[in-house]
């Protein structure tokens, strides 16, 4: 099939051993790549109850068939592991040019297995697979490590590793690279500090077979020049993500100081505008992006890229923080330790809502007074957080257990979904985005489901049945681009058409292939990652799906859904529409073929 490489790395970091095996066609066929062929391949291959931190546990990095050919934005890689944070399936997306680098050496996945006694990078040159000595690059900084490793092998490697948050086994610890981009979600980087493993650098010079190169010339300018024509280029590429924030304030939607509002007083420093003028040096792009979202940015004598939106409203918003260089710097202590931005400014928020309600003190901070608005309490928190010191070692398990150490009612504001953070949209008045927070397969996070705008554009306080049906069309269409290997902003902020992704496919594969086929594999996938939940809880059912209480208790404050408040009955009725419109039982809701006519082949 053409698109792939047409090999599996598998390295062992117990034995050493590195083997390869030949991708099956199915494999493809059903589950596409990226994404789609990590939630096969760790479901097949982790058993159930495996110590996320353990050796059984596997972490896979896997690029799609799109990666590294003549469509826009095809430059994502996965990586996915057993999540430490949740304790079920988890993956992050990342761009920059490691995707495609894979496929230039030979390979569609690598399957990494075991661990190492002692700290290890692993280097693929093509052929050439080699486990190397790390010693001394363990307890270096992520991006620092980048630049050990360029200065070591060459600028054409291409480099993720993970900083001391990964090595500590912080259960929300990232993968980095390129100098400042991230698999950030769901603690891949701490399953590959549990390994030993600091750093994967890749070099390649093969091509990618491609079906019908003539068609994909053709499928592929018309891509580009649909992303060069569209409206909102300009000011996507001036300002990238953190062009969102002030739309987000505006709406209402910005959460700030733990959720407990949805504007932030004095967001306009925060804005895209004021970043683009007080700091960014360059913009940056991933590979084969005609729209260079990345801002290469320089504050306070630090190189960062960013901040991004998601980070400007978890470690700004959440923290109240309202100086963009303060923002920033943070951004860049969490780049450098190699910690989620979005799980760090969360649980930070959440510290700082318990010390100000009395529910922790001096002795538990070690001295720090936290209070909203405050930067330097920030600062200190990440650093003590990514190097598990002092009150750092609880915030380091995520806020549900911070919440379920501290009590006193700080779970109803613990603000997080299965285990897992919510990120950076406000929900008091939002039902489809909260619906989407609450049924994701890897814990709240809103690239699975995007629903915000939906809710803005039919009637935010609406609770229907269509809101349900446009989450579950999203959480299809979504999974679809990680599988592929390609950046969804080029749908989701530029306009490009759907209709264009399966003649690309059809011409990469050299066989026909349709969007509702693409849809049925993306379901397939999303079925599958459910079923972790099943498999590895016993007691999985819907209660796994509530939100956090803070939605339907308190009153949002502040800015035009001032006064919100979402119902509990509400809550249940959106599962309910959910669950009906899945063809899943209302309790335990699993997911076989009988409910979704979409053939799983796993032993349910």
């Amino acid at each position: 099939m053409g698109g792939y490489a047409g090999t599996i790395l598998r390295l062992n970091l117990t034995t050493k051993a590195v083997t390869k095996e030949p991708l099956p066609r199915k494999l493809a066929e059903d589950y596409l790549g990226g994404r789609g062929f990590a939630a096969r391949i760790l479901y097949d291959e982790v058993p159930a109850g495996a110590d996320p931190l353990g050796p059984q546990n596997k972490v896979v990095f896997a690029s799609g068939p799109l990666a590294g050919l003549f469509v826009p934005g095809a430059g994502k890689a996965t990586f996915a592991a057993k999540s430490p944070l949740t304790g079920s399936y988890g993956d992050a997306n990342v761009g920059g040019h490691l995707a495609e680098e894979l496929k230039y050496a030979g390979y569609d996945a690598v399957i990494i297995e075991g661990a190492s006694p002692t700290p290890v990078y692993l280097l693929i040159d093509d052929d050439k697979v080699e486990v190397r000595a790390a010693s001394d690059l363990w307890g270096q900084g992520a991006m620092a490590t980048e630049k050990a490793l360029k200065d070591r092998l060459g600028e054409a490697f291409q480099i993720a590793t993970i900083g001391p948050a990964g090595e500590k086994l912080v259960k929300f610890a990232c993968v980095s690279h390129d100098f400042g981009r991230q698999a950030g979600r769901t603690g891949v980087g701490a399953v590959l500090g549990a390994k030993k493993l600091k750093a994967i650098a890749v070099r390649g010079s093969k091509s990618i077979p491609i079906g019908d190169v003539d068609r994909l010339v053709t499928v592929g300018k018309a891509m580009f020049q649909s992303c060069f024509d569209s409206p909102g280029r300009q000011v996507w590429q001036r300002y990238g993500t953190a062009g969102v924030t002030t739309w987000s304030n505006e709406m209402g939607s910005f959460p700030t100081r733990n959720f407990q509002s949805g504007q932030l007083p004095g967001y306009e420093s925060l804005s895209g505008e004021v970043m683009r003028q007080a700091m960014v040096l360059f913009d940056k792009a991933c590979g084969l992006c005609p729209v260079p979202c990345g801002k290469y940015s320089h504050t306070r004598g630090l190189y960062v890229e960013g901040p991004e939106y998601e980070t400007t409203a978890m470690l700004g918003g959440m923290c109240a923080l309202t100086d963009i260089h303060d923002v920033a710097q943070a951004n860049y202590l969490c780049d450098e330790l190699g910690l989620d931005t979005i799980s760090a400014g969360s649980v930070i928020a959440f510290a700082t809502e318990c010390f100000e309600k009395g529910i922790i003190g001096l002795d538990e901070t070690g001295g720090l007074r936290l209070q909203f608005g405050r930067a330097a309490p920030v600062f200190a928190l990440i650093e003590k957080i990514a190097r598990r010191q002092g009150i750092g070692d609880v915030l380091a398990e995520g806020v549900k257990i911070a919440a379920e150490k501290w009590g006193q009612g700080s779970a109803d504001f613990a603000m997080q979904v299965k285990g897992m953070e919510i990120s950076g949209y406000e929900c008091h008045r939002a039902p489809a985005m909260l619906l989407s927070y609450m049924t994701t397969d890897i814990g709240a996070h809103h690239n699975r489901s995007w629903a915000i705008t939906y809710d803005l554009q039919v009637g935010r306080e609406k609770v229907t049945e269509d809101k349900a049906a446009r989450v579950i069309q999203l959480q299809h269409i979504r999974p679809l681009f990680d599988s592929l290997g390609a950046c969804r902003l080029h749908w989701v902020e530029l306009s490009l058409g759907l209709e264009h992704y399966a003649p690309a496919l059809s011409a990469i594969w050299g066989r026909e292939v349709t969007w509702e086929e693409l849809l049925k594999c993306s379901e397939r996938t999303w079925n599958l990652t459910r079923l972790w939940w099943v498999r590895e809880f016993p007691d999985f059912g819907r209660a796994y799906d509530y939100p956090p209480a803070r939605f339907y208790r308190d009153q949002v404050s502040g800015g035009p859904t001032d006064g919100a408040i979402m119902s509990w009955e509400d809550v249940q009725k959106l599962l309910d529409m959910y669950y009906q419109q899945r063809g899943w039982g209302s309790e335990r809701h699993t997911c076989g073929e009988e409910a979704t006519g979409v053939r799983l082949e796993v032993d349910k």
